[in-house]
């Protein structure tokens, strides 16, 4: 009976070997935020839900996420705060669509002084295609950032970016 079972197990690993193997679809991509920034920063991950907060230390610390989904369909919005409340924030917000990633900055909840104004905020895609999946640079002291969003009814500074692209966001 052992004998058998053996024969049987090697045949089927023989087997399985023969056949093609198939690939996932690499969809990799996602964002990491970097704090260059002298004081703390905090992040959240907000979709139909809200993450647990993040804390980017001054000078290096860093958040890191790989592309998520919203259950309600919306997008997801990464808000970045320098209090532990989710109040003057800036925000990489993203949304899949197929194959694209779109994205942008946003700058509509920040009111008066805020360290992301103060100390500036850049994003760079992996991708080098400059023309559809630009990068956004909003210099220290730049209060009206052309690059990103600074009203509601504003739609340019969305972006549309291969899925597989991964982005660096750089506070200061």
């Amino acid at each position: 009976m052992m004998f058998t079972k053996t024969i049987t197990l090697a045949a089927l690993a023989s087997l399985a070997t023969a056949l093609p193997a198939v690939q996932p679809v690499k969809r990799d991509g996602g964002v990491t935020i970097t704090n260059n920034i002298p004081e703390t920063v905090y992040a959240w991950s907000v979709s139909d839900r809200v993450s647990n907060m993040h804390t980017l230390s001054a000078g290096g610390g860093s958040y890191q996420e790989s592309w998520q989904t919203n259950d309600n369909g919306g997008g997801i919005s990464i808000k970045l705060s320098s209090t532990q409340e989710q109040t003057n924030v800036l925000q990489f917000e993203y949304t899949q669509s197929g194959d694209t990633i779109y994205w942008d900055m946003s700058c509509i909840d920040l009111t008066g002084d805020n360290i992301f104004t103060k100390y500036g905020f850049s994003v760079t895609p992996s991708t080098s295609d400059g023309a559809n999946c630009p990068s956004v640079n909003c210099a220290a002291g730049d209060t009206a950032c052309a690059e990103a969003y600074l009203k509601p009814d504003d739609d340019h500074a969305t972006h549309g970016c291969p899925i597989d692209t991964t982005f660096a966001v750089s506070l200061g």
